[in-house]
């Protein structure tokens, strides 16, 4: 009697003569669950796309989306620099307040990359010197708020998703428009995209409370939103910055300036402040110092050394001694030249 293996096995767990074994079931991926209360965790990332699809310059999309809410912030730049997305973040702060942490890559935007050499073996993570921070890492210590880095894009799958859906309906939209360029891109963006998604696609917190902060006296947007750099001020009160030397112009000067170290804010607004111990300084422009160009000095003829032609007794006398018979040579070297005529006879 032929049966086949299933059929076999089924009829021996049932006589008691197999034991099956038990299935190991697979680890099943959870959601990571939402942060209970709006402002607790922002998403922040940005998006390169064809968002106005040839129809103008190539434009970047800067997500902001609340964790908890999916509440979103956007804005349409030229550059995906550090500047630009100072300024998103300027607008996020004047409308929602400051909030608990973000989100964001391991882009070299928020975190400093180590710099090693071809030849170097690449040093343990626990055992690197900690690297300062970059302008938007500062930026954010100074404002008191948390920066976490997402290990994968997958860890940060609300913006991602976010983009996903941008990248469908806004781009739709903005071809409805008609947006050409970046002031009708962020015009719809404004009235017609963000209304909408705020509206439909947000959800209600776990917790009513909003963990957003205000914005206090002690914090300065446009101190801190800026390219902050260190510069040791001279004698003379000046110091240099990017090429350009600035003077101090202060009556009267605070104590241990010269020789001090300043705080210089390259602010968003183009403008310069500098400041020492708490105390804002005032600055003025160096005139730019004039280069000495040395005289034009016109080389010197070279003269060609000639020596003088041979006078008529010089010939003469080479002519005899190449003749045959000629003196013999130490006999022509007795000679006294100074009691005999020019002429060798």
């Amino acid at each position: 009697m032929r049966v086949g293996r299933e059929t076999l096995r089924k009829t021996m767990i049932e006589a008691g003569l197999w034991r099956a074994r038990k299935q190991t079931v697979e680890t099943v991926h959870q959601w990571r669950a939402r942060r209970s209360c709006r402002g607790e965790l922002v998403q922040w990332d940005t998006s390169e796309h064809d968002w106005l699809e040839g129809r103008g310059e190539k434009l970047y999309l800067i997500h902001m989306i609340d964790d908890a809410t999916s509440e979103l912030l956007a804005r349409f730049v030229r550059h995906d620099s550090t500047d630009q997305n100072m300024r998103v973040l300027w607008m996020y702060l004047e409308r929602q307040g400051r909030p608990v942490a973000f989100y964001t890559d391991k882009a070299s935007l928020f975190r400093t990359t180590p710099k090693i050499a071809r030849d170097e073996k690449l040093v343990p993570r626990d055992e690197r010197q900690p690297l300062p921070p970059t302008q938007i890492g500062r930026a954010l210590r100074e404002l008191g708020i948390v920066w976490i880095p997402a290990h994968s894009p997958q860890a940060k799958g609300r913006v991602e998703r976010s983009f996903g859906t941008a990248q469908d309906r806004l781009v739709k939209g903005l071809r409805v428009a008609g947006a050409r360029t970046l002031d009708q891109a962020n015009q719809y963006l404004e009235e017609e995209f963000l209304p909408w998604w705020n509206q439909h696609l947000v959800i209600a917190p776990a917790t009513a409370a909003d963990a957003h902060r205000p914005l206090g006296p002690e914090h300065d947007l446009a101190a801190s939103l800026s390219r902050v750099e260190s510069r040791q001020v001279d004698n003379d009160y000046t110091f240099a910055l990017d090429g350009q030397r600035h003077r101090i112009t202060n009556a009267p000067m605070p104590a241990g300036l010269r020789g001090g170290i300043v705080r210089v804010e390259c602010r968003l607004d183009g403008t310069l402040a500098a400041r020492f111990r708490e105390r804002y300084l005032k600055l003025e422009e160096c005139a730019p110092s004039r280069k000495l160009v040395p005289p034009v000095v016109k080389p010197k003829a070279i003269r060609s050394h000639q020596p003088p032609p041979p006078s008529d007794a010089l010939r003469a006398s080479m002519k005899g001694l190449l003749q045959k018979p000629s003196l013999p040579i130490w006999m022509a070297a007795k000679i006294n030249r100074t009691r005999t005529s020019d002429r060798l006879d």
